[in-house]
């Protein structure tokens, strides 16, 4: 069976509690044997990636532009796509569930993709509305867990 592939996403310029947020979902979701999807730069995503990649796990960062070096480094592969800001519906299309940390513009972008593909969006310290995340968890190891169930249950459905 094919790892669980959960998105984290979230501010671009995260501040350090935001960063440490994402770190440890990226490391938990890593050590429950998930790929950690997210946007690949900076921010929440550097950090979410830096998490999974501290844990022997992979980050899958679905690049905005064409270079495949403008990865953060934690990330493992690389997509450079050259769509802009519509790779955001990229993340969401390859996420079983998302975990959503702070975020701005493109992160509710991403959310509301999530929303409208019935792809669960978990809430952690978001600044999103509340009628956009399904769900909101109190840390990073229960928004992982909780990530991983609900992605879980939407594979067993598929099947």
């Amino acid at each position: 069976m094919r790892p669980l592939r959960i998105g984290v996403i979230g501010s671009g310029r995260a501040a350090p509690e935001e960063a440490g947020l994402a770190h440890a979902v990226g490391a938990a979701l890593a050590r429950a044997g998930a790929i950690v999807v997210c946007g690949g730069l900076g921010g929440v995503m550097r950090a979410a990636a830096d998490g999974a990649s501290s844990e022997g796990g992979i980050a899958v960062g679905i690049l905005p532009g064409g270079d495949p070096h403008a990865a953060a480094d934690g990330v493992a592969i690389p997509i450079p796509t050259g769509l802009g800001e519509a790779r955001n519906v990229v993340v969401a299309r390859a996420s079983e569930a998302v975990v959503a940390i702070a975020g701005e513009w493109g992160t509710l972008s991403e959310a509301a993709f999530c929303r409208k593909f019935g792809i669960p969006v978990i809430g952690l310290a978001s600044s999103l509305p509340e009628d956009v995340v399904d769900e909101t968890a109190e840390d990073a190891a229960a928004a992982a867990a909780r990530a991983l169930e609900l992605a879980q249950s939407r594979r067993s459905v598929d099947e």
